[in-house]
């Protein structure tokens, strides 16, 4: 497993990226689509905070099959979440 460092830093990395992609949005196309766009950044940094906290406090610190258990939850769910917001990003550029 990488450091708790490096996961929080490709956490933070691939959050901004997906914000980044939101303002891009924004700034190519029409702003009648302004608040979906705004609500998918919100959802990203509310994921991004989230995440951020999982990872600074695992569960079971004392069981390595805890930690490592909660950490590939983690990752699942991190990506699970992105993916949903790039989907939901996706869904507005087909409209």
């Amino acid at each position: 497993m990488a450091t708790v460092r490096r996961l929080k830093k490709e956490i933070e990395f691939m959050s901004s990226q997906l914000i980044g992609d939101c303002i891009d949005y924004l700034d190519t196309f029409d702003d009648k689509k302004e608040v979906s766009v705004l609500s998918i950044i919100e959802e990203a940094v509310l994921l991004n905070n989230t995440m951020l906290d999982r990872a600074c406090h695992p569960d079971g610190k004392n069981n390595p099959k805890l930690v490592k258990q909660h950490y590939r939850k983690l990752k699942i769910d991190f990506i699970k979440g992105l993916d949903q917001a790039y989907g939901k990003l996706e869904g507005l550029l087909k409209k």
